[in-house]
Formats: C-alpha cells, structure tokens, sequence
C-alpha cells in the first residue's frame, strides 16, 4: 500500500490512505479520547479487548491525558499506539495530547516559573530555551500535540486565569508566543523538529478580558479591540512561527460563541491571518453551545454548527463529533470538509514519522527527564523572572548583620507552582533556599503566620482540586500570635504571603471556582502583614501568587518586596540568590499592579481619555506600573537618537540609546521603548510598547541599544478599519518602565 510506503510523497500516501477510509473511519480521526472518561485506560482496560475495539477500533485523532508517571506514561502510550497499528484495519496511529504552559504536565518534569512570572525576564530567547526542553520531555514520553502555549492578552486581573498568560501587553505577548512555538516546534516555517511537538495558540479570541473577570465570560468588545489587542498575538505568532493548532476561546464575541462563529475561525482565523493548520476544539466547548451558550437545540445542532463554522477536531472525548455522520447522509455537511479535516491530521501523523515508530523509549525518557540541563536552566529563568518592587537599601541581605532570620507565612514551607504544572523530582521551597544559603552562619526561624487553604496536597493534585477548604479564622489568629513570638527573637523577617493553586486558577464549574472580585490579600493575611510590622522588625516581603495583588500597606511599611509569582521547581533557590545578592533582580512587570479593584480597567495602554481625572477616592496612578522592576545597582538611559527625524510610511525608522550602569555591581536593565500616535483617525492608546532589549552591564560599563521600527510597529486598524500608518508625528519614549516619570522622549514625523 502507498501510505505505508515512507519513501513515498506524504501527498500521495495521504490520498492513498484516505481512498481507503470509511466515513466512521474519517470521523474518528476527528475526535479524541480522554484516559479516565469515563474509564482509565489501566492495565486492566488495556487487556479488555470488548473495550478497547470499542474505543479504538476506528482509529482516533488524539488520546487526551490522565496524569500518570513516567514508567506508566510510556507503557501506556507503547501500548496503545502498538493496537491501533496491529489491530486496527489500517494502522492508522494515534496522537497523544499534553499540557505544558511552564512545563510539561506530569509527574517527573521540569517545572519552570509559570507563564506570568516567566514572561517577567523579558527575554524571548531564553523562554524559546524553556519550552524547546518541554518539547523534549513530551516527545520523549511519546506526546505529539501540546495544547499550549496560551497567548491570551490579560486585560482584567481578577480573572483566575491570569497566572497562565505571558501579561497585559499585545506586542510583548507576540514576542513571547512566537518564542514558545519556536521552542516548541523547533521551527519557524511549520515544520516539527525531531524531539519537539506541534503547538497549539490559545485561546481565539478576547478570552484574557471576560467581563467581571469571570472566565469564559462574554468579551463584548469592538472590533478595533479585539484586533489591536487580543488579537495581535495571533496574527504575529501565525506570521513569523506557524502554529500547527490553534483553540477558539470558550467565550461569546457579540452574542456568538467563538466555537460556533463562523466569521471569527473562517473569515479572520483562516482569510484575514492566513492560518491553514488544525482548529481544535477547548475541552467541552461544543457541549457549551447547547448547555451553556444555548444557542443551539441538541447534540447533533452543536455538531453541526460547531464543525460548520470552522472546528475542525473535538476535544478531549466524541461527546458530539460521531453525529457527523448523520449530518453528512443528511446532505448538512459535505464530506469532502471531512475530507479536508483528515488530511491535516494524517499529514501530521505522516510528518511525525508515527507509521513507521510510533513508540517511545523508556530509557531515553528517563534520561532526558532527568538532564542537568533542565535544572539550571528552570534556575536561571526563575533568577531572571523575580522581580524588586521596593527596595529601601536592607537588600541584598547581610548575613554577617542578619544573625536570626525569620521565614514566616504561608508561602514559606509550601511551594506553590499554579495551574496546569506538572510535578518535578524535587522542589525547594523558600524555607530551604534561605536555610541551605546561609549553611549556618546565621540561625533561620520559621512560623506558618496563617493558612490559606487547609486541604492542600502535592501542588500537582491541589490545582485539579474541586472542592476549597478554607483555614477557620480562630486557627489563623492563633498563628499570628505564635508568628509575633517568632518574628519578635529574629533580627529581620522574610514574609512570604501570597496565594495558592485553590486561590487563583482555571474556574470551569462552580464547583471549581477561581476568579476573585478582589486584589486584596486574601484571608486573614494583612492581619499578618500589620502585626509583624509592628513588631518593628526589619521586613523582607516575597510574594508567591497567580495575579497582581493590591499591597498599598506593604508598600509603604514594609523595608523590600520581591515579586516572585510562581518560580517553579527551584522557587527557593532562586529567592535565596536574589535576597542575599548572589544574584541581582532583573525582572519587570508584564501587567499593571492597581492600588484597587475599583480601578479596573487598569492597563498602561489605555486611551487618552481614561487618564483624564482622578477618582474622589483615590487617584488614577497604579501602585506599581508595567515595565517596572528595581536592580541592586543603577542605570542611565541616554535620550533617544533617531537615524532620520523623518521618514515615509513604508520605511523603517532607528532609534539608538545609551545605557549605562552607574552603580557599583554588575546587572541587568530591561531598556524599553514605546510610541504614541499624537494625531489619529481613531483614538490612539496613550503610549504601546514597540520594542525591548534586556542588556548586562559590568559597572561603569555602557552599552549602546538600537531599536528598529517598522510600518508594522507603527500602524493600526483606521477609521475604515484597514490596517495602515497614518502620516503624523509619533513620539517615540525610551526607558525602563511604561511610567512618564522614567521615559525620555522625541518625535519622528511619518509622511506619504
């Protein structure tokens, strides 16, 4: 047979193969199955030969993930694609689907900072670095499919999602999601690398700003919004790194449901931005259209509209899909659109080299889940990604003034990685990199403060979680008192507080809640923050949470804050590094810190109108803006020198400046540039980032940084709602942070 030929042309096995399918054969590659739903595909199930014919042998597209071990991973796997290849009338091999936002998810994997935090260091190839070894883990493990990386524009931080996404900003987040593909892929043009994994773009479109943060709320935006901002990640990302997949959002864009709205996945996904690879459904969003949206009446409407208006693939389970076949001997559904959809399915599998080896090496995977490699690097990228928010000069810390150190909060023992991580061979938690750092020269104390949840497990576990147990407030004010106790025997106090994995994740039922209608610390935390600060101790405050967090009081008592997020596997490490200056903070901000929630919206590329006045309450300034973050030493930013005051609309403008550090210890600053349309057809934002550059400085020494422009950089949708420049001056800001106090400026005229 043609298609089992490997020296053929992938084109001619993929017609050969298809000539031979029947229709329940085609549609089977249309849909997944999921390990666990309704059964776990086990040793016992494997050996069922009723029930694997059944779920089987047909064929599928994808088998979808129960979170085993690594041993159990690749048993499983080898034994699944050795039926369908063996038992199954044409071979036909399956894909197998997994997680990886900041590492692979599954026991046994690297666990690197989560996506917020990650975003953080501002340094594209070092996060192309991070998921090039997430590719490497899945692959080894037999996964061939990432659903990942989400590059959803986060616009409203109560949403419980926020941890998942690279922040609030639409260029940075291209950067970034084209980094990831890359990493991912190992590729550029659409192609998979040996050891790397198709990747798939989510989630299409508006998802990162439901309304009342509440997710998969409506996104009822206009159009210059969801293309100007949610949309821009997309379009990059689908440009200069060709995603193999991309996932509709769970949302409604004006009344219609992303998962049925044939303009969003044809007219723009497929037209507008040229996407020709898969459209994979979300989990059970073809259910949402009867259940949830109701905007169909039945199953079978939900399949028919759904696959009509763009969904290719159903996932994780065939809840749906297997009524196309009604659908086609109604004459609703054509079945050369089946036709289309199966060919990029098995031209994946074919490219995949998966008719001739589908298996996976255990030895092999063991070896690369364990790579020295993998290690430092998850060091490194959580070293770059922490972030100073105030420093009043204690930090880096003394060890040699500081002989009694007090660890104390909920976030000091535990570990917290947020959602969809995976669970690594080892994790250090604060507590362990303070005490292994300072090897006793100096004695650590720790105190619980207070908990946030009382039925928290294994971080992996604790996220998938339904059911939130919340500590009594009698137990908490107990361990306040012990924690004054504690604070009042030590010389200084690192306050680790925050959230967890219950606290702030994915919300999909209401049984599994995760959004939040404030910033405020949650719990009985500020009473912990205000009595050790009344203790009058010096206090060093880490942070470990999923969204910015509303710390007015902390920023004006406490003595140093560090923004930490989630840091993965070597949280500890790398906190310890940054506290006691083995290691000097080079993170800034991807989202805007509000002082409260009743500023939302709150983002630095708002328009002119919204910063016009303040409140009667309080003002309209952020607590802490985007782009910013603190060193241990000092830098200079040159005024910005433009190569051409002018230039025409088609032309590429160049903007130089000069950094230099003037302070006494080698560092990093993040030198960043924005523009801002000064006269426009269309009101313009009151500045958007253009360009960045993170560059390591010896003391004393300068550097000069040159940023281009492009037609690119400088245009927007119009009045007409075409994509163009409009002639004008622009101003061009250069500086370390989005704030106007910082940013040095000049103006380059755009002509015809």
């Amino acid at each position: 047979m043609i298609y089992k030929d490997k020296n053929k042309p992938i084109d001619e096995r993929i017609a050969d193969l298809l000539s031979q399918m029947t229709l329940d054969e085609k549609i089977a590659q249309l849909m997944g199955v999921w390990d666990g739903v309704p059964e776990r595909f086990d040793a016992t199930f494997l050996a069922d030969e009723t029930k694997m014919k059944k779920t089987f042998g047909q064929g599928v597209h994808s088998v979808h993930p129960y979170f085993a071990d690594l041993k159990e991973t690749v048993k499983q796997r080898n034994y699944i694609q050795k039926y369908l290849i063996e038992k199954t009338r044409l071979g036909i091999p399956a894909l197998f689907v997994d997680e990886g936002q900041h590492g692979m998810m599954r026991p046994e994997a690297t666990c690197f900072p989560q996506a917020i935090g990650m975003a953080c260091c501002w340094d594209p190839e070092l996060v192309e670095k991070v998921y090039t070894v997430v590719a490497n883990e899945m692959r080894s493990r037999g996964t061939h499919f990432a659903l990942t990386p989400v590059v959803d524009v986060c616009r409203d931080p109560r949403w419980g999602r926020v941890e998942e996404t690279y922040g609030e900003d639409p260029y940075l987040n291209s950067l970034m999601a084209i980094a990831a593909v890359k990493g991912l892929q190992g590729s550029d043009n659409g192609d998979v690398a040996q050891g790397h994994v198709a990747a798939t773009l989510k989630h299409f479109l508006g998802h990162g700003q439901p309304e009342g943060g509440i997710n998969q709320g409506p996104a009822n935006y206009s159009l210059r919004v969801l293309f100007d901002y949610h949309m821009r990640p997309f379009t990059e990302a689908i440009k200069k790194a060709k995603p193999l997949a991309v996932m509709p959002s769970y949302n409604e864009v004006d009344g219609i449901p992303s998962h049925a709205n044939k303009w969003l996945l044809k007219d723009i996904l497929r037209k507008k931005l040229g996407f020709e690879g898969m459209i994979v459904s979300d989990y059970f969003a073809i259910d949402q259209l009867y259940n949830k949206h109701f905007v169909v009446n039945d199953n079978k409407e939900a399949a028919f509209v759904a696959f009509d208006s763009g969904v290719e693939y159903e996932f994780p389970v065939a809840n749906f899909y297997f009524l196309l076949k009604e659908l086609v001997h109604e004459g609703k559904i054509k079945e050369a659109e089946i036709d289309k959809a199966v060919e990029k399915v098995l031209a994946l599998k074919f490219k995949l080299g998966l008719f001739e080896n589908p298996y996976v090496d255990l030895n092999e995977a063991i070896e690369i889940s364990k790579k020295e490699e993998s290690k430092k690097l998850a060091l490194e990228v959580a070293r770059n990604s922490i972030v100073l928010l105030k420093n009043n000069g204690i930090l880096p810390l003394n060890i040699e003034k500081y002989k009694k150190i007090a660890v104390i909060g909920p976030c000091a023992k535990d570990v917290y990685f947020g959602g969809y991580a995976g669970e690594p061979y080892y994790k250090i938690s604060l507590l362990e990199g303070i005490k292994n750092k300072v090897n006793g020269k100096a004695e650590v104390l720790f105190a619980q403060g207070c908990k946030l949840t009382t039925n928290t497990t294994i971080s992996f576990w604790n996220w998938k979680l339904d059911e939130i147990v919340f500590a009594s407030r009698e137990e908490n004010l107990k361990l306040i008192e012990e924690a004054k106790k504690v604070a009042n025997e030590a010389d200084v106090v690192i306050l680790a507080i925050g959230e967890n994995e219950h606290l702030c994740r994915e919300a999909w039922a209401k049984t599994h809640i995760g959004d939040n209608m404030t910033l405020d610390l949650f719990g009985e935390q500020q009473e912990l923050c205000e009595a050790i600060i009344n203790t009058g101790k010096p206090v060093v405050v880490y942070l470990m949470n999923g969204r910015p967090l509303s710390i007015n009081y902390l920023n004006q008592h406490a003595d140093a804050i560090l923004e930490g997020w989630y840091m993965g596997q070597e949280t500890g490490n790398a906190a310890a590094d940054i506290i006691f200056g083995d290691v000097n903070p080079s993170g800034k901000l991807t989202i805007t810190f509000p002082k409260h929630v009743g500023q939302l919206p709150m983002y630095y590329n708002c328009k002119p109108s919204a910063q016009f006045h303040d409140y009667i309450s309080m003002d309209i300034k952020p607590l802490y803006p985007f782009g910013y973050g603190l060193s241990y030493t000092t830098f200079e930013i040159s005024e910005p020198k433009l190569e051409k005051d002018t230039i025409k609309i088609n032309e590429t403008a160049k903007v130089s400046v000069t950094v230099k550090n003037t302070g006494n210890r080698e560092g990093a600053e993040v030198v960043q540039l924005y523009i801002r349309d000064k006269v426009s057809t269309v009101t313009r934002p009151v500045k958007e980032l253009r360009g960045f550059k993170k560059v390591f400085l010896k003391p004393g020494e300068s550097k000069t940084v040159t940023f281009e422009l492009t037609s690119n950089e400088l245009a927007f949708h119009d009045i007409n709602m075409e994509y163009i420049v409009e002639p004008g001056e622009f101003e061009i800001m250069v500086g370390n942070c989005s704030s106007d106090e910082v940013l040095k400026k000049t103006i380059l005229i755009v002509t015809q």
